[in-house]
């Protein structure tokens, strides 16, 4: 195993993320009090939570410790993930199980987060090499587009928008960028505070992209215009990492270190905060939003990982445990007829939650 790959190793074991939001730099040795909540088995919340009713269907993925980490939906419906540990990415047909995987020419990319464009090619964040990538799957090529400032070292998440221009958080740089796929043109922009680790991103109607300040209790937006950044303040001790906007451009988030579904309106600064139903260390993670307006997450402090499904209308929760185990669900997307795309980081598995008709 390279020493990148060794490295992110022991990032992932000693859950690196919430180490950083705590404000561990790298040369700092870990202690118990960092390390993510220890699973915990699920048990009933404060309040009724419903049995979700769905089929989740897993598959392996065929290279052994890919750890696939963010998965992503192409036009024609394909699960595309990234395969961090491995230096690849991967495509399964959900349709038939038949997988394809694409080895990537740049030794230690450390693949993370991942998204398509219109015309199917997948873009990918090189977070162990400090590049955005661009893979043609038709032909296998990869075009890297290397961070114009050596601090932009790991590229983090990514999301188009409707210019079809590409954002993206860099986590441990403390930046935010964008990439014109047109002209490879690339704009970063630091975010204020030493620590805010720019984590989950997401882009509302208005074209506005907002992302998760990981390393405190904020959300922030971003000027299309002028890169100009403002924050949103959560209640003290929250710690936002994944978000989804819905239809009204109102942003639900998971609060990873205090066990809440959060959701901001932008519009007034208002935040309402709902407790996870697996508590306090249930760690949610992952979330999405499906067409009918339902939130989905996952909970990865739980042992299994559950999946969660909420209903802003009546603000009621309903949750399953994922089969295998989940072994952290890190990130999810909602297909357009109301399936959720999910990887399977820890047991390398990916997945299909189909609700119940």
């Amino acid at each position: 195993m390279s020493k990148r790959a060794m490295a992110v190793v022991v990032g992932l074991t000693l859950g690196f993320g919430i180490l950083l939001a705590r404000g561990a730099t790298r040369d700092r040795p870990a202690s118990a009090g960092w390390l993510k909540p220890a699973p915990t088995a699920p048990s009933a919340a404060a309040g009724a939570v419903g049995e979700l009713k769905v089929t989740i269907k897993e598959w392996d993925v065929p290279t052994k410790g890919a750890h696939p980490h963010d998965p992503a939906m192409a036009p024609d419906g394909s699960l595309w993930f990234t395969e961090q540990l491995q230096n690849k990415l991967g495509r399964l047909d959900p349709a038939t199980g038949t997988f394809k995987e694409y080895v990537l020419k740049i030794e230690d990319s450390g693949p993370h987060g991942l998204v398509a464009d219109a015309n199917g090619n997948i873009w990918f964040t090189g977070n162990g090499k400090g590049y955005i990538g661009k893979l043609d799957p038709k032909s296998g090529d990869v075009t890297a587009y290397q961070m114009p400032d050596a601090k932009a070292e790991d590229p983090h998440t990514a999301v188009f928008d409707a210019r079809g221009i590409l954002w993206f958080t860099v986590q441990v740089g403390n930046m935010v960028g964008w990439l014109d796929p047109n002209t490879g043109k690339v704009e970063l922009k630091t975010v204020q505070g030493q620590r805010a680790l720019p984590y989950g991103i997401a882009i509302n109607s208005k074209g506005v992209p907002f992302f998760c300040e990981f390393g405190t209790n904020k959300m922030a937006k971003i000027d299309p215009q002028t890169m100009a950044i403002t924050e949103f303040k959560l209640p003290e001790g929250a710690r936002p990492r994944r978000m989804a906007i819905d239809a009204e451009d109102k942003i639900y988030f998971t609060d990873y270190e205090g066990g809440n579904l959060g959701r901001l309106d932008p519009a007034t600064s208002a935040v309402k905060m709902w407790p996870s139903p697996g508590g306090a260390k249930s760690a949610p993670y992952g979330i999405t939003i499906t067409p009918d307006g339902a939130v989905w997450f996952s909970e990865s402090g739980m042992k299994p990982n559950t999946m969660v499904r909420f209903d802003p209308k009546t603000e009621q929760f309903a949750r399953t445990t994922i089969p295998s185990g989940g072994g952290t669900v890190r990130n999810m997307v909602a297909t357009p007829d109301g399936r959720v795309y999910i990887a399977c980081s820890g047991v390398n598995k990916v997945g299909v939650v189909q609700p119940s008709r």
